[in-house]
C-alpha cells in the first residue's frame, strides 16, 4: 500500500475533500488532534474499524473513542445524555475530555471493544473537525501509533509506524497538549476518571462536583474489560528500559551512580529531566522535558522524547519523576505505564 502524505495549513483545507471522501468509504485516516495524532475510520463502519487494530496491531479488546464534530451526532451514538454530561460538553468540548456513555444500537460492538459503552469527544483541532465534518460520519480514532509504541504528536511520528500500513496521513504540523485527552465515566452513580489527560480532576469536580479517579489495585475487574484506552495494556514505552526516579532530593546522585556502572557495561543511556536540574547529570546524553513549573512543557515533550531515545538505540532511560498536579497527573501517568508502573522512591 502506497501512504499519501497531505500538508495542510489551516486556515487553507485543500486536500482534505479527498481523505473525507476515504473516511466515509471505510478507508483509514491518520489526522491531528490537540492532544495526539489519531488514527480514523468510519466508527460505525465494522470492516472500516476493524482495519484499525490490523494496522495498530492493538487487541480488539480495547475499545475505541469515537470522535465528532456537532453535537447533534452524540444522538446518534448514546442511549441518553445525562444532565452532567450537558454541563461538560458545554465547560470543555471542543477539548481535551472524552465522556463514557450507554452505547445505542448504531454503534458496533468492534468499535467498543465488546462493551455496551461508547467513548466520545469532540477534538479542539481545525483539521480534526473540518475533516469529520466533510466526512459526515462519526470517526473512530485511536493514537496513530503502532501499538505500545509511544503516542504520535507529530506526523513524521505517524509516518515512522504506519507508511505503508494505511492510505492517508495528514500533517498539520504539532500536537499542542501532547498527551491522550481525559476519559470520565458517566454511566456510574459518581462519574469515575478512567485516564487523565488535558482536562483535570480539579477542572471537571469545580463543573459537576465531586468524581472518583480510578485507581488500577482497586478495579481488577475493570482491567478485564476496560472502558477506555490505556487502561489495560502496557502503553506509551520506547524500546528502552524507562527507569523513574522520585524524590525532593538526591535524585542526581542516585541516577548518576547507575549511570557510573552503566558505563563500565557500555549500556547507553539517556536522562530525562527538567531544565532547572538537568546540568546535574553526568550521562553525555541528557534530554529537557522543559521546566518543572511548567508540567505542560513536559505534556507536549514526553512521547517525542521517548521516540528520540529510539531513534539513538538508548537501552536505559532514567526520568527523573515530575510533580504530579494539573496536566502533571497525566504526564506521569503516561511515564509510569512507560516503566511498567516501578517508580524509586528516594523519599
Amino acid at each position: 500500500m502506497v501512504t499519501k502524505y497531505i500538508k495542510i495549513t489551516p486556515p487553507v483545507f485543500t486536500g482534505l475533500d479527498e481523505a473525507a471522501d476515504a473516511l466515509k468509504n471505510g478507508r483509514l485516516v491518520a489526522f491531528p488532534t490537540e492532544t495526539v495524532y489519531g488514527l480514523g475510520a468510519n466508527a460505525l463502519d465494522e470492516n472500516a474499524v476493524r482495519e484499525i487494530f490490523t494496522a495498530k496491531g492493538r487487541p480488539s479488546d480495547n475499545p475505541l473513542i469515537v470522535h465528532i464534530a456537532d453535537i447533534s451526532t452524540l444522538k446518534l451514538l448514546v442511549m441518553k445524555i445525562k444532565p452532567e454530561a450537558e454541563k461538560l460538553m458545554h465547560a470543555f468540548w471542543p477539548g481535551p475530555l472524552t465522556l463514557v456513555f450507554e452505547k445505542s444500537p448504531n454503534v458496533p460492538k468492534v468499535t467498543t471493544g465488546g462493551l455496551d459503552t461508547v467513548a466520545v469527544r469532540m477534538p479542539d483541532h481545525p483539521v480534526a473537525l473540518e475533516l469529520i465534518k466533510k466526512a459526515g460520519v462519526p470517526v473512530a480514532a485511536p493514537s496513530a501509533n503502532r501499538s505500545g509504541k509511544p503516542s504520535p504528536t507529530l506526523a513524521e511520528h505517524v509516518l515512522e509506524d504506519m507508511d505503508g500500513r494505511i492510505p492517508y496521513i495528514i500533517d498539520a504540523g504539532p500536537c499542542r497538549v501532547g498527551v491522550e485527552s481525559t476519559v470520565l465515566d458517566l454511566t456510574e452513580d459518581t462519574p469515575v476518571i478512567l485516564r487523565p489527560g488535558g482536562v483535570t480532576i480539579d477542572m471537571i469536580e469545580d463543573v459537576i462536583g465531586r468524581v472518583k479517579q480510578y485507581k488500577t489495585e482497586a478495579n481488577i475487574e475493570m482491567i478485564k474489560s476496560p472502558k477506555s484506552p490505556g487502561m489495560k495494556y502496557v502503553h506509551y514505552a520506547p524500546k528502552g528500559e524507562v527507569i523513574v526516579v522520585s524524590g525532593k532530593n538526591k535524585v542526581s546522585e542516585w541516577i548518576n551512580e547507575k549511570l557510573s556502572e552503566d558505563e563500565k557495561n557500555s549500556i547507553k543511556a539517556v536522562v530525562v529531566a527538567a531544565d532547572e536540574n538537568i546540568e546535574n547529570y553526568s550521562a553525555g546524553i541528557k534530554m529537557s522535558y522543559g521546566s518543572i513549573k511548567s508540567p505542560q512543557e513536559a505534556a507536549a515533550s514526553i512521547f517525542r522524547i521517548f521516540r528520540d531515545c529510539d531513534r539513538l538505540g538508548a537501552e536505559k532511560i532514567y526520568i527523573e519523576a515530575i510533580p504530579e498536579y494539573g496536566i502533571g497527573y497525566a504526564v506521569m501517568n503516561r511515564i509510569k505505564k512507560a516503566a511498567g508502573g516501578k517508580v524509586v522512591n528516594l523519599e
